[in-house]
């Protein structure tokens, strides 16, 4: 048996010839979409671990602030100012200068609660309002008495007194 020589007849050189330049661009056209498909999936794998990554970045950030927040919020809250406020000064005749120097005065007698918890505080509102009210403060000769209104408490005492009488 005789295998017959295509080689050396035009048309199947053809074939052949086609086959290989068929196969050569076909290769080409791959390795060049299998490049961009790669190149494309590349920048988006890319774009995805940097979402990651910030997003990690992101819950860790959020996660401390958290057991920050916790951590503060096992702490008791503390008072750490005082604000007097003298309700209808006039009825007294008591002006701006005696106004400020009985602030002082008042709060040079209740500055202990500064630094102590508010519930504490708060527990013993009485004996804050009694303080307050069987002191006589003196000024100029004159002693004057208050009567305690109003009483807020948070980080900031806030005490509204109103004078109730001078001797």
């Amino acid at each position: 048996m005789h295998v017959p020589p295509y080689h050396k007849k035009p048309g199947w050189q053809l074939i052949f010839v086609g086959f290989f330049f068929g196969s050569i661009i076909s290769y080409i056209i791959f390795i060049y979409m299998y490049g961009t498909m790669y190149d494309e999936i590349l920048k988006e794998n890319i774009e995805l671990s940097n979402e990651v990554t910030e997003l990690q970045h992101t819950n860790q950030t959020l996660l401390k602030d958290k057991e920050d927040l916790s951590e503060q919020t096992k702490q008791p809250l503390t008072i750490s100012k005082i604000t007097i406020q003298i309700e209808d000064p006039d009825s007294a005749k008591i002006d701006l200068l005696m106004q400020d120097q009985l602030r002082a005065l008042i709060h040079e007698e209740i500055n202990h609660v500064i630094g102590e918890e508010v519930e504490l505080i708060s527990r013993s509102d009485q004996l804050l309002t009694s303080t307050i009210e069987n002191k006589a403060f003196t000024l100029d000769g004159l002693s004057f008495y208050f009567v305690v209104q109003r009483i807020v408490y948070g980080p900031e005492l806030k005490i509204s007194i109103l004078p109730d009488s001078v001797q």
